[in-house]
C-alpha cells in the first residue's frame, strides 16, 4: 500500500468511530486531514493527538445538513493545504424503528444526514475536484445497503440511495475523479446511541452488534482506496466481521 503522499482529506462525522479512525490512519500515513463534525472540543482534542504524533491535521464545526456549512467545510480545506484531494463522506446516524411506531423525525434526520449530506458533500467538493483536474469521493455506507431488516427499513433506504449515488456519479464524472463505496458490517461505533426506543437500543447493542469490528478496520479500507495510483479507481469495499452472516 501506498502513503498518502501529503494528500489533503476531508472527513465528514470526524468526531468518533470510523470518521475518527479513518481520520487518524491517513494522518499516519502522511495525509493532511481536514476534520468535521458538531463537537469540536473531541474535534480539538483528536487533532492535537495526531499533531503531537508527528500527523498534520485542522478541524473545523460542521453541520452536514447544511449545503453552506458542507461548502465552507470544503473551501476550509483549500484555505487551509492549498487543495482537496479526497472527500470522505462519513457522517451518519441510524435510529432504528419499526415503520408503524412513525417515527417521522427521525426519519427526515436520516434523510438528511445519511443521503443529503453526501449529495451536499458532492456538490460542494466536485467542482473543486472538476477544477483540479482530478479528486476522490469516498462515500462509507453500510451493509444495509443491500440487505434489509426489520426495524432498518428507512435506515436502509437511505444506504441504499448512497449506493445508487455513488455508482452514478462515477460513471459520470470520468476518469479523472475516483469514487469509492465502502460498506462496513457492524463496527465498533456510537451508531446504536441514536436509537429512541429503549429495548430496540439494547438488541441492537447486545444482539446484532456483539461481534464488532474494529473502527480502524474500516480505516483501513478507506486507505487502501486511497492509496492506490490514479489510474486504479477502486468502487466498491464491503467490510463485514468474519462471524456476521448478512
Amino acid at each position: 500500500m501506498q502513503d498518502m503522499n501529503g494528500k489533503v482529506v476531508a472527513v465528514t462525522g470526524a468526531s468518533s468511530g470510523i470518521g475518527e479512525a479513518i481520520a487518524r490512519r491517513l494522518a499516519a500515513r502522511g495525509a493532511r486531514v481536514v476534520l468535521g463534525a458538531r463537537r469540536t472540543d473531541r474535534l480539538e482534542r483528536l487533532a492535537a493527538e495526531m499533531t503531537a504524533a508527528g500527523g498534520s491535521a485542522a478541524f473545523t464545526s460542521l453541520d452536514v445538513t447544511s449545503r453552506e456549512a458542507m461548502q465552507a467545510f470544503v473551501g476550509f480545506a483549500g484555505e487551509r493545504f492549498g487543495r482537496l484531494d479526497v472527500l470522505v463522506n462519513n457522517a451518519g446516524l441510524m435510529p432504528l424503528s419499526l415503520i408503524h411506531d412513525l417515527k417521522v423525525a427521525e426519519w427526515d434526520r436520516m434523510i438528511d444526514v445519511n443521503l443529503k449530506g453526501v449529495l451536499y458533500g458532492i456538490a460542494a467538493a466536485l467542482p473543486v475536484f472538476s477544477a483540479q483536474g482530478s479528486g476522490h469521493f469516498v462515500n462509507i455506507s453500510s451493509v444495509a445497503d443491500r440487505r434489509i431488516v426489520s426495524t432498518a427499513a428507512v435506515y436502509s433506504g437511505t444506504k441504499y440511495a448512497v449506493r445508487a449515488i455513488s455508482d452514478g456519479l462515477r460513471q459520470e464524472v470520468g476518469p479523472a475523479i475516483r469514487v469509492t463505496l465502502v460498506a462496513p458490517g457492524a463496527t465498533e461505533s456510537e451508531l446504536a446511541n441514536a436509537i429512541s426506543d429503549p429495548a430496540l437500543r439494547r438488541a441492537a447493542i447486545e444482539d446484532y452488534r456483539r461481534d464488532l469490528l474494529p473502527a480502524d478496520a474500516i480505516a483501513r479500507a478507506v486507505a487502501y482506496a486511497i492509496g492506490e495510483p490514479g489510474d486504479v479507481d477502486v468502487n466498491e469495499i464491503v467490510v463485514r466481521p468474519t462471524a456476521q452472516v448478512y
